[in-house]
């Protein structure tokens, strides 16, 4: 694998934000010449701490996926493609549908036409969601469970990806689809509570303040630690066989949001919850117990989670308590921490 990207030319879209940021310091690791395009659009996590360490080793352009011209000169010459463009808020896409159609949908079309106008060699590794399968009927959801999501996101998601997955099918482009399961971990987006319940709690573990758990506390998430994450991602690149295939990435087993909570308390020392009604806007779509089969992407590319839960909070808080200025600078930054 070490070999594979070794002086390859990899185009990350969407690289400035939780996970394009952490796959690009694996890349560079390995020896790729990165480019990133990101549009760093208002609230959705691309911020250039989050390549604090490789910035004289990466190209950055600063442009919107949904411009043609700008896609269409930034995936000439690539090798490899890792598209993690994507608006991931759930409560967003239902209070502005529009801007999640033309993220998560007409962003997603262009960047499959200059593929297949530009660059039609070039190996796509497309991120796609659990949320597209909305609430499960039967766990855990392996690949073949029906895709019936309860939000705007999920719809738009399922489009996006079923883009790429026709592409392959007509065009022949070179694409998988790799569908996450609660990632987590450094460089995610803590400055707001509409990205996932996971970096909500981070933040308000590292301020003290208590955690709200809506409903009872016990719905269950399998959680993934954004490294593993990014191993499966490279993992599906790497592999021809992969071609054409969708695989889910989840962790190692389910947490109920309870035991999440209470385990983030125990490792930092600080912090409290307590449990209070759902809200009726979040009542509408959540999705209950939700944990992953990602059995196709062991048998197939052997990846399975390494990092445990317990190991993955402790490395994701320890990161924002080094670095809490860059990610909630207008709480920290005036008092000159770091």
């Amino acid at each position: 694998m070490a070999d594979t990207f070794a002086g390859r030319k990899v185009l990350i879209t969407g690289g400035l934000g939780f996970i394009g940021s952490n796959l690009a310091h694996r890349l560079v690791a390995l020896g790729a010449h990165v480019t990133i395009l990101d549009s760093l659009h208002k609230d959705h996590g691309g911020n250039y701490a989050n390549l604090a360490g490789i910035e004289d080793r990466i190209t950055i352009t600063l442009a919107d996926a949904r411009d043609s011209a700008a896609m269409n000169t930034a995936i000439q010459g690539i090798d490899y493609l890792f598209n993690c463009v994507g608006q991931v808020s759930h409560i967003d896409s239902m209070t502005d549908p529009l801007t999640d159609l033309e993220i998560n949908t007409r962003a997603q079309l262009v960047i499959a036409e200059s593929v297949r106008h530009h660059n039609p060699e070039v190996r796509v590794l497309h991120l796609a969601t659990r949320q597209q399968y909305g609430r499960p009927q039967r766990l855990p959801v392996d690949e073949t469970h029906p895709l019936a999501p309860v939000d705007v996101n999920g719809i738009h998601k399922i489009a996006g990806e079923t883009y790429f997955l026709l592409y392959h099918a007509i065009y022949g482009l070179r694409v998988t689809s790799i569908r996450l399961s609660n990632t987590y971990g450094p460089r995610q987006l803590i400055a707001h509570n509409r990205q996932g319940f996971i970096a909500w709690f981070v933040r308000n573990n590292l301020l003290g303040n208590s955690i709200q758990l809506f409903g009872d506390g016990r719905q269950l998430r399998d959680m993934c630690y954004v490294g593993d994450a990014i191993e499966a991602m490279i993992a599906a690149a790497c592999a021809d066989h992969a071609i054409g295939q969708v695989y889910n990435v989840g962790g190692m087993r389910p947490y109920s949001l309870k035991e999440i909570v209470e385990m983030m308390i125990a490792i930092t020392g600080r912090g409290a919850y307590e449990i209070v009604p759902f809200p009726s806007t979040l009542k509408a779509i959540d999705i209950g117990d939700f944990y992953t089969d990602h059995t196709k992407i062991t048998r197939e590319l052997g990846w399975e989670p390494l990092i445990d839960l317990r190991e993955g909070m402790t490395q994701t808080l320890a990161f924002y308590e080094q670095h809490k200025a860059a990610y909630l600078p207008e709480l920290f930054a005036t008092a000159g921490q770091s």
